[in-house]
């Protein structure tokens, strides 16, 4: 499961700063606390706007979990 997440986050971004990240549940991401969350945040959004996963003009919110 990690190199699986590890392949898929670096295919989209090209980055090794999005390595510590993962899919949890639908909608939900464990991120760690030395990712950019502004840079990932433009990053997915960017690429969902580019794979039309969601419409150009929607902005991609990343919200702490308690």
């Amino acid at each position: 499961m990690k190199w699986l997440d590890n392949f898929s986050m670096r295919n989209f971004t090209n980055a090794t700063a999005f390595d510590d990240t993962l899919p949890v549940a639908d909608g939900l991401m464990e991120i760690g606390s030395k990712v950019p969350l502004e840079q990932l945040r433009a990053a997915m959004e960017d690429w969902f706007q580019r794979k039309s996963y969601i419409p150009k003009q929607s902005k991609l919110v990343l919200t702490p979990e308690d």
